[in-house]
């Protein structure tokens, strides 16, 4: 039984399916579409069209009306799209009842983040992680992926061995679970003892939305090169680099990317990754700004930290992109709309979080010198707590 379910290698035709209701308004609903094409494209997937249906909430049976689903049928048999994915969380009948009248593969938003991080796991830490994440969200699923076998349930007295056939397997899941998870207890081992090795030089941790830039900011402020790209989660597994601003040392952690509606099984997962934030002194909270919907990426980060119990630490919030933000629709081209520092400053951003503030382009080196001496001072003053008595540094 194999442990990463994916999509496939080569680039699939996909249309993506959606719903506005009481809590998502079409405004919204619009923004998490475009963030599953996105996430699609991220897999290798090419995005032929979107399917958005207003409802009260998603059919306990097909996720969209009978009527929506005849529509998206009949759009993928006359254009050939071999996958439809869907934006939540599909319950294991939903899935069943949606293949059987589709009769092409179908993947929730779920299993596409999963599929994601199979691909970009590197080392056997973010390996074991993502196997242990899609496992769990396979077991319950089992009959689904079991169509094969309906011929032999179809009969009096065949309905033994494609039954047995599951048991079977949902044994060798359970087994497998049970090994991902004692295998990750002893990487979690291995970890804190590193992270307790680190002596008590100050912890500074990058977090924010997937895709924001924090690699590249690692990259400019280490003066490492880790891996960078303009795709979601390119970062999985947790860098730390010692870095010295003025003669002060810190280590300085990327962790991976949040974003909205994170599989469950993730976070549990990478409990070990998320431990890098939680034991970090500072959090340095980077922001795209020329995301139209920057607040709530902001907010989705907010609650996550306030999960791991991470909201009351000292932050400083970075606006990064400053180079591709433009204050009015439409103006992409137009030099003179774009903000200067200064202009920057001045806007309700800067008293965004009630936290220190910088507005920076990582990409063109902008205003980073700002950003440097934010975290020294900030680096400083923990130091000074730490060791009331070393007068090193004042």
């Amino acid at each position: 039984m194999q442990g990463h379910v994916t999509v496939d290698a080569k680039e699939e035709t996909c249309v993506l399916v959606g719903v506005i209701n009481s809590d998502i308004n079409e405004d919204i609903a619009n923004e998490y579409i475009d963030e599953l094409e996105f996430l699609a494209e991220t897999a290798g997937a090419i995005t032929v069209k979107k399917f958005l249906q207003k409802i009260p909430y998603p059919n306990p049976r097909t996720y969209v009306g009978t009527g929506k689903l005849d529509e998206i049928k009949d759009y993928i048999q006359s254009n050939d799209v071999e996958l439809v994915i869907f934006d939540d969380e599909l319950s294991p009948s939903q899935l069943r009842n949606i293949e059987r009248e589709l009769q092409c593969k179908i993947l929730d938003r779920n299993i596409l983040i999963l599929d994601i991080f199979a691909s970009r796991a590197r080392t056997s830490h973010a390996k074991t992680q993502v196997e242990l994440a899609q496992l769990q969200y396979m077991l319950p699923r089992l009959t689904r992926m079991w169509t094969h076998l309906e011929r032999q349930k179809g009969g009096i007295g065949l309905r033994g061995p494609g039954e047995s056939q599951i048991e079977t397997d949902r044994r060798i899941i359970q087994t497998r679970i049970a090994l991902m998870k004692e295998r990750l207890k002893e990487i979690d081992k291995q970890m804190a003892v590193q992270r307790s090795n680190r002596g008590q030089l100050v912890r500074v941790a990058l977090v924010g939305y997937t895709n924001v830039g924090k690699s590249t900011l690692m990259n400019l402020l280490s003066k490492s090169d880790v891996f960078a790209e303009n795709k979601l989660f390119a970062t999985l597994d947790t860098t730390v680099r010692k870095v010295v601003v003025d003669n002060l040392p810190f280590l300085l952690t990327d962790t991976v990317g949040f974003i909205r509606k994170l599989p469950p099984q993730l976070v549990e997962s990478f409990k070990s990754t998320l431990d890098e934030v939680r034991e970090a002194d500072l959090l340095v909270h980077v922001l795209d700004i020329s995301h139209p919907n920057f607040e709530d990426h902001y907010n989705v980060v907010n609650e996550t930290l306030v999960e791991l119990d991470n909201k009351d630490k000292p932050t400083i919030l970075v606006f990064n992109k400053i180079d591709a933000y433009h204050p009015t629709e439409n103006s992409e081209e137009e030099e003179e709309d774009l903000f200067t520092l200064e202009e920057l400053k001045k806007t309700w951003m800067a008293k965004m979080g009630h936290t220190k503030c910088v507005f920076i382009s990582a990409t063109n080196k902008e205003n980073i010198e700002e950003l440097k001496q934010i975290i020294y001072e900030e680096v400083k003053e923990i130091f000074k707590v730490r060791y009331p008595y070393n007068n090193f540094l004042y």
